[in-house]
């Protein structure tokens, strides 16, 4: 599995630019004026962990894979998407899919960078953006209700789900997402939700883009926007998607310097991955062999055979037990030969839970 991240915002907030500096890709064409992007951008990217770097010099295999994420960028959303205005509205079904939505926040002035409505307001901004997404699931969920309704009519037993749906549909109309629904754990719920993903059920990570000028220190704009994220229970990363692009092409050692002038210890693309396993209880653990070095993500609290299944179904149908060392172990001691001989590789069975860094190799039969 990897994860699918979908970037949305206002025209004119960064999207684009943050875009091209998170893939490392100028694909994504980024011009001062709205709706430059009229085609959904997407790239998959490489999850930057040093530990599969360090694995890999231990084991020296003939390929190296890290995780990847996939980001989806659409069109900017305005007042009336949903209505059918700009152009936004028309790759919503992009990010339908995504696993959570990254929401870029203008968190800057400039004169020189025109603003959809006059002015840098995050609120008011976020608010936009927000009822825009709930209108779309609502007309979305309304059309089904009304499939439910005629299903009803011949079917007295499908008139619970046109009942469960209205119940829905009438929390929608109330202006809140559906990701607030008291009962949307029910069984009817999480496959309704399945069937047809709602834009409003998924998690957000605020993201203020800034200027230079704010990466040493939160201006008004990102503590407006922290605070509402917090009231949330949301994530947020403050980045500068001009500055990211600068980091374009620069080794390591260069972008490392260039990110402590300002004080900045982590890249956007590094906040934006760790918030994002963050956000959605991710973690990711390690196989390593002659052959390949890898990084697998899986849920946290995962069980050995649910985490087996991400690398083949055979993996977690046949599961029989696993060969666990930790990273910190197989690197201190130089790998998987003096880990077992110090008693440091542990045999578990079915009902082990997946430790982020785990180093696994799973024993099973079909």
């Amino acid at each position: 599995m990897s994860l699918n991240i979908g970037i949305l915002g206002l025209p004119n907030v960064g999207k684009s630019t943050l875009f091209n500096a998170l893939t490392r890709a100028q694909n994504a064409a980024a011009s001062n004026y709205p709706f430059c992007t009229i085609e959904p951008n997407k790239a998959v990217v490489p999850v930057p962990d040093p530990r599969v770097d360090q694995l890999a010099e231990l084991v020296t295999p003939k390929k190296i894979t890290h995780a990847t994420v996939d980001f989806v960028d659409i069109a900017g959303l305005v007042k009336g998407a949903s209505r059918g205005e700009g152009l936004g509205n028309q790759f919503l079904a992009n990010v339908r899919e995504a696993d959570a939505l990254l929401h870029v926040i203008r968190c800057f002035e400039d004169p020189n960078v025109v603003h959809v409505d006059g002015s840098v307001d995050p609120l008011r901004d976020i608010e936009v953006i927000e009822t825009e997404l709930i209108l779309a699931d609502y007309q979305a969920l309304e059309k089904r209700v009304e499939r439910f309704v005629k299903q009803a009519r011949a079917m007295p037993d499908a008139r619970p789900k046109q009942a469960a749906a209205e119940k829905l549909l009438a929390h929608l109309g109330e202006g809140k997402p559906a990701i607030s629904y008291p009962e949307r754990d029910t069984e009817f719920m999480r496959t309704l939700l399945k069937e047809s993903p709602m834009l409003t059920d998924k998690k957000i990570i605020y993201c203020a883009n800034v200027g230079e000028d704010a990466m040493a220190g939160d201006n008004d704009f990102v503590k407006q926007v922290r605070e509402y994220a917090d009231a949330k229970g949301a994530d947020t990363v403050k980045i500068c998607a001009k500055m990211e692009e600068e980091l374009v092409g620069m080794s390591e050692e260069e972008a490392n310097e260039f990110l402590a002038e300002y004080g900045v210890a982590e890249s956007g693309l590094d906040q934006v991955i760790h918030k994002g396993y963050h956000t959605l209880g991710l973690i990711s653990y390690l196989t390593e062999g002659p052959k390949e070095v890898r990084a697998w993500t899986v849920h946290r609290g995962w069980k050995a055979p649910q985490a087996a299944g991400v690398i083949h179904t055979d993996f977690e149908r046949g599961f029989i037990r696993a060969r666990v060392i930790s990273f910190e172990d197989f690197i201190a001691h130089g790998g998987e030969t003096a880990c077992r001989e110090k008693g440091l590789m542990r045999t578990e069975g079915k009902e082990y839970v997946v430790r982020d860094g785990d180093v696994v190799e799973f024993l099973f039969n079909v």
